[in-house]
C-alpha cells in the first residue's frame, strides 16, 4: 500500500469536502433564519466553523474509507442543521427554500472553485502538466508550483465534491434536499405520501448507488461529469 499517495489524497480531498458540507449546512441555517426561524442561530450553527458541523461518520470516517479504498465517487455529510418550520409564514414554501439552498451553495462553490482554477492556469499555464498526476513530487516544479499545484488539485476536488453533493441532494427522495423541495411544492396529500418514505430514504440511495437500477447512476454520473467539465473548462 502506497501510504504517501494515500496521505496526499486525503490532504487534497479533506479541505474541499469539509468546506462543501459545512457551507451546505450553514446555508440551510441562514435561509431558515432569514425566513424567521432562530433555531440554527441559537444553536451556533450559522457559521462555517467545521467544529460546529462535522459529523464523525459522515464527515470523517465514511469519506476516509472511500478515499483509502479508491472508490471513484466521494460522498459525505455534516450534522443536519435543525429547522423549525412553524416559524415560517408558509411552512411548505419555507422548507422548500431552506432545502434548495444547500445544493445552490454547493453549485456556487463549484463555480467559484472553477473560476479560481481557470485564473491560476491562465496566469501560470506551465503548471498544467503537473496537475495531471496527483502522485508526483511537487518540489520539482519549484517553490511557486509546490504551493500552486496542490491548490489546483484541491480546486478540482472542490468542483467535483460540490457537484456530487448538489446532484445527489437534488434527488427527489426524502430526507435529501430534493425530496424536501418536492414535499414543499406538491399538494398536501402527495407531499404526505412522499414523506412516508423518509425513514427508508438512506437505504434507497444506497440501493441506487450499489445496484444502479435502470442505469440511474449512469445518468447522474453524466450530469456530474458535464457540470464538472463546464466549471473547470
Amino acid at each position: 500500500m502506497d501510504y504517501a499517495n494515500i496521505i496526499q489524497s486525503i490532504a487534497i480531498w479533506a479541505l474541499p469536502l469539509v468546506f462543501a458540507v459545512c457551507f451546505h449546512e450553514a446555508a440551510h441555517g441562514f435561509v431558515a433564519y432569514r425566513l424567521g426561524d432562530p433555531t440554527a442561530r441559537m444553536l451556533g450553527r450559522l457559521t462555517i466553523n467545521p467544529i460546529r458541523h462535522i459529523d464523525l461518520w459522515g464527515t470523517i470516517i465514511i469519506p476516509l474509507v472511500l478515499i483509502i479504498t479508491k472508490v471513484p465517487i466521494l460522498f459525505g455529510y455534516a450534522k443536519p442543521v435543525p429547522v423549525n418550520p412553524r416559524y415560517f409564514k408558509d411552512p411548505k414554501k419555507g422548507m422548500a427554500l431552506v432545502a434548495v439552498s444547500g445544493p445552490v451553495i454547493n453549485l456556487s462553490l463549484a463555480l467559484l472553485s472553477g473560476l479560481v482554477f481557470r485564473i491560476i492556469l491562465w496566469l501560470c499555464p506551465d503548471l498544467y502538466p503537473f496537475i495531471m498526476r496527483e502522485g508526483m513530487t511537487f518540489a520539482c516544479a519549484g517553490i511557486a508550483a509546490w504551493f500552486l499545484v496542490p491548490l489546483l488539485l484541491m480546486l478540482i476536488k472542490s468542483v467535483q465534491i460540490n457537484v456530487i453533493l448538489a446532484v445527489f441532494n437534488l434527488l427527489p427522495i426524502p430526507p435529501l434536499d430534493g425530496g424536501r423541495v418536492m414535499m414543499g411544492i406538491l399538494p398536501d396529500h402527495q407531499a404526505q405520501t412522499l414523506g412516508k418514505i423518509e425513514p427508508l430514504g438512506f437505504f434507497i440511495v444506497i440501493f441506487l448507488i450499489m445496484l444502479n437500477p435502470f442505469k440511474v447512476m449512469n445518468f447522474l454520473y453524466g450530469i456530474m461529469a458535464f457540470l464538472s467539465m463546464l466549471f473547470l473548462g
